[in-house]
């Protein structure tokens, strides 16, 4: 193999001396071979490449390379009578180009305007009954490369990751740029609703300056955004989306060879909002600030400590601000919370977070320690993701221990206990958790880990949505992964998992996932996936009524849920030539929810509950599309109300094929074709064929796509 120094970064010198590597996979022994070897106890990389001595008198490549594309695309849906945007077919077109430039040995500047990615994979169908939002992986390739010097922030020199219920925020979310539209149309009528944002344009530098500095600079600005009403008389442009700058900078040096590493990273998002129902529902200035940093406490860096300290500050109307407050992030409506309150003339809204761990991550044995924090105020999502609420303080430690060299029964293999304790900034215990885990190789190469988590009763924010504090009872979870030889055509792996809440739930789930490689270009996968649960404590909905005086005027409605999920993903992916590839995605996806004894929390800090219709007095009618509920019979003072009906039967089918051609080196074309199906009748209801073939006889979209861009060597 000979790769010309032109196609190479480094900068322009007399002579060099480069760390070099080199690596041989045998996949029949499933073995790897480095030229400079790193022990299975170190947890060294780059520090132990052979230096190559001896270059000179060449010369650095520049490289400045134009890709302009321009694509059509093709919708077809099932036509609805007298809507005038959805006659069965539209079409479109677009254009744009993206700019790669090198600049100086270790820096590159990527220009993106007007982007698509239409020959991206579609989402997977998911079911999410809690008050979070669902995190999707990013697909986008403009966002993924260089991504990883933003997703390393504050994992620098801890390489251990050992996390129970943490809900690990990130500052930076790429798919917040180009996300859906978040307001709505203010008039009546037929609705042409975008389904993206426009992103304008977009550029990311990243790379090595200075002194050891890496670097990574992503700014974006996308398009104010219109819903299209029209009533039949008049058609209206309604503002869901202002214009918007995205701003994210990330650096980081390592100090002494990597013995300390120190660095920071700020995002910006700010709002153009000119109109009323936007300045509501939006946030108009969010920003966030923090650093972090490592330090190896041995010259073998066998100890190490490290962490992240940082801030968001967020700035609105006094309606947003309100609004944000009391969003699930928060909840600082909550009636028995002491140490934070709602402010209704607030126009900021400002916190901090920290995680910082001590750990021993070389040998055989094992240790961690951590401590995180996110203040109340602390909300890193205009820009980031948090996947839970913050006024969480967060304890937690563990002790392990590695066997790495083969014995009898298994090649290597690790054990490890931890203990999990989390609180609010009031005191509250939130969580508790002692768990174990056990996994490695054995000698047919198979692979496993089994976990165990014991759950000790502790108190809960988050159940009754801005409410009372409500008390989780003891439970515990196992779970289980094998996979098969990795070598082999085929290979076969599953996880199965059962959870168990005293007196309120349980769940179980299997995947299974089989992937075949009939030959070496054409590797097939099928993975299937079942669940189970029943969960006496599903939030409904919460009904004002003074008489509740020991829950703070507010009736707090559950039900039971037995929900079951079907589904699976399919993979082809088939390499015709170097040159000609095909990418097809596939996943029909079956969720079914069926809700029964609806009740209400009777007090805070405790598992109590009226079951509506079978205690004290109280009726629960069927009516039609819910139910009414008297929660002390036509003799009591309370005053009925009506919920509706929660059952669900939601199934889709989706997926994405994609034909490839590099026609020339860099230049490409596409061909998509995207297809989503989805179907909601008989809810609460599951029959597994009756299903099946609802989805697939249901009335779809079809999308097909070509794109052509084609690549200029500047």
């Amino acid at each position: 193999m000979r790769i010309p120094f032109n196609q190479l970064r480094f900068p322009k010198k007399d002579s060099y001396v480069w760390g070099v590597n080199f690596q041989r996979t045998i996949k029949r022994k499933n073995e790897r071979l480095y030229y400079a070897w790193v022990p299975k106890e170190d947890n060294a990389y780059v520090s132990r490449f052979a230096r190559l001595e001896g270059i000179e008198k060449i010369n650095p490549g520049r490289r400045i390379e134009l890709y302009p594309y321009t694509v059509g695309q093709a919708q077809f849906e099932p036509a609805e009578a007298g809507n005038p945007f959805q006659t069965g077919h539209d079409y479109s077109g677009n254009a744009g180009f993206d700019l790669k430039v090198g600049l100086k040995s270790n820096l590159n500047l990527d220009v993106s305007v007007n982007p698509d990615f239409g020959q991206v994979e579609v989402d997977p169908a998911v079911i999410n009954l809690t008050a979070y939002e669902t995190y999707y992986e990013e697909k986008r390739p403009f966002f993924i490369e260089g991504a990883s010097i933003f997703n390393n922030f504050g994992r620098g020199g801890i390489y251990m990751n050992v996390n129970v219920n943490w809900p690990s925020p990130r500052l930076f979310y790429s798919r917040r740029i180009g996300r859906e539209p978040q307001g709505f149309p203010l008039h009546d009528g037929y609705v042409n609703f975008p389904d993206r944002t426009t992103i304008l344009g977009a550029f990311k530098l990243t790379g090595r300056v200075g002194s050891g500095w890496n670097v990574g600079f992503i700014n974006a600005v996308t398009a104010r955004e219109y819903a299209t009403v029209d009533d039949l008389e008049n058609r209206y442009q309604d503002e869901v989306e202002p214009l918007t700058y995205y701003g994210v900078l990330r650096a980081q040096k390592d100090i002494n060879s990597g013995q300390q590493g120190l660095g920071l990273m700020a995002t910006g998002v700010m709002r153009d909002i000119n109109n009323e129902s936007l300045s509501a529902i939006l946030n108009k200035n969010a920003f966030s600030l923090a650093a972090d940093g490592w330090s190896f406490l041995d010259k073998k860096r066998t100890w190490v400590v490290g962490g992240w300290l940082g801030g968001s500050f967020i700035e609105g109307s006094q309606e947003d601000i309100y609004r944000l407050q009391q969003s699930p992030m928060h909840y600082f409506q909550r009636p028995d919370v002491t140490h934070v309150s709602l402010n209704p003339d607030a126009t900021t809204l400002n916190g901090w977070a920290g995680e910082f761990k001590l750990g021993k991550q070389q040998g055989n044995s094992l240790f961690l320690l951590s401590v995180g924090a996110l203040s109340p105020g602390f909300d890193p999502n205009d820009a980031g993701f948090q996947s839970m609420g913050s006024d969480l303080i967060d304890l937690n430690g563990f002790y392990g221990y590695q066997w790495l060299k083969p014995g009898k029964v298994f090649r290597q293999s690790m054990a490890f206990v931890g203990l999990t304790q989390q609180y609010d900034f009031g005191g509250n215990k939130l969580f508790s958790c002692l768990f174990g885990d056990f996994n490695g190789v054995l000698t047919n190469w198979w692979q496993f880990e089994y976990t165990f988590l014991f759950l000790p009763a502790t108190l809960t924010n988050q159940l009754t949505r801005g409410g009372p504090l409500a008390k989780t009872p003891t439970g515990f979870l196992h779970q289980l992964f094998l996979s098969s030889d990795s070598r082999q055509p085929v290979v076969l792996s599953g996880n199965f998992s059962y959870q168990w809440v005293k007196n309120d739930s349980h769940y179980w789930s299997a995947s299974l996932s089989l992937r075949w490689k009939p030959m070496a270009s054409l590797s097939l996968s099928f993975g299937p996936a079942v669940s189970f649960e029943t969960n006496e404590t599903q939030w409904v909905r919460k009904v004002t009524d003074p008489l509740m005086t020991e829950t703070y005027g507010v009736r707090y409605i559950f039900g039971r849920i037995d929900q079951k999920v079907i589904a699976s993903e399919i993979r082809v992916n088939w390499i015709f030539t170097p040159k000609l590839s095909l990418q097809v995605y596939l996943q029909p996806f079956i969720a079914v929810g069926k809700y029964d004894r609806f009740k209400q929390l009777n007090r805070p800090r405790a598992y109590d509950y009226l079951v509506f219709g079978e205690e004290a007095n109280s009726t629960l009618v069927p009516i039609e599309g819910g139910y009414l509920i008297d929660p002390d019979g036509a003799e009591g003072p309370a005053t009925s109300f009506i919920i509706g009906n929660p059952d669900f039967n939601y199934k889709s089918w989706r997926g994405t094929a994609v034909l490839r051609w590099e026609y020339r080196p860099g230049s490409l074309f596409y061909v998509v074709w995207t297809q989503n199906r989805a179907d909601y009748s008989h809810p609460g209801d599951l029959s597994l064929w009756r299903d099946l073939g609802d989805v697939l006889t249901a009335p779809g979209d079809n999308i097909f796509l070509l794109k052509f861009s084609y690549r200029f060597d500047l």
